[in-house]
């Protein structure tokens, strides 16, 4: 079983990350933490094999904290996630070496299809290498991969709207999402059925007495 510690500072994330994580046969998620001090708290603590790590914690910046939680746990792998979509992060991140960079939003499939390619390159290390074949297994199939959203659509804007979404006390139409975000009902609607796909975000309909029934929106718990 391969531990994960979830690193993100909005706890209601986490917890979300958490769920995704669960859901992945050979995982197990053995605890959480909202800032770098608990991050470190807990690798120390909790040792885990695998962080995901959030790189906009309220007291550090990501990558800063890595060189720390190794220092903690020197077999501790890295996955980012993270909305940070600067160059200069991703250079950053692959440069100390993580197993892979995933950009929020996602949705399930996205972290499960990572995390099991990450859990093949840990089998495919042998307890001896004997050739430069058995180097390439480990380093040739993960290189860190940019979540990409569709054309058009936007990570800043998905941001904006899956945050709406998020602190909604009660579902919202696509003009509601528009209202609160700043755009048209038409773009709001094309990123909401765009998490719907991710099966981040649930539909439900509303009848009226005439027409077609409104379409609402709310964030998977």
């Amino acid at each position: 079983m391969i531990s994960v510690l979830v690193v993100d500072d909005d706890f209601m994330v986490a917890r979300i990350h958490r769920g995704f994580v669960d859901r992945v046969p050979g995982f197990e998620v053995v605890g959480t933490a909202n800032s770098g001090k608990q991050a470190l708290e807990a690798i120390g603590e909790l040792q885990p094999d695998l962080v995901l790590l959030d790189l906009y914690l309220p007291d550090i910046f990501g990558l800063d904290l890595i060189a720390r939680m190794r220092a903690a746990q020197p077999d501790c792998d890295i996955l980012v996630i993270t909305a940070a979509r600067e160059a200069d992060a991703v250079r950053g991140a692959v440069r100390q070496g993580v197993v892979n960079y995933l950009l929020k939003p996602f949705g399930f499939e996205d972290l499960r299809s990572r995390l099991e390619e990450y859990a093949r390159r840990r089998a495919s290390v042998p307890d001896q290498v004997t050739s430069q074949a058995d180097v390439d297994r480990v380093l040739g199939p993960v290189r860190p991969t940019v979540n990409r959203l569709p054309k058009g659509l936007s990570q800043e804007t998905a941001a904006l709207v899956a945050a709406a979404l998020r602190a909604a006390a009660q579902n919202l139409s696509a003009a509601e999402c528009a209202e609160k975000v700043g755009i048209s009902r038409v773009s709001a609607r094309r990123y909401l059925e765009f998490f719907c796909t991710r099966g981040q975000v649930e539909v439900a309909l509303r009848y009226g007495t005439t027409g077609r029934p409104e379409r609402r929106y709310h964030w998977r718990k």
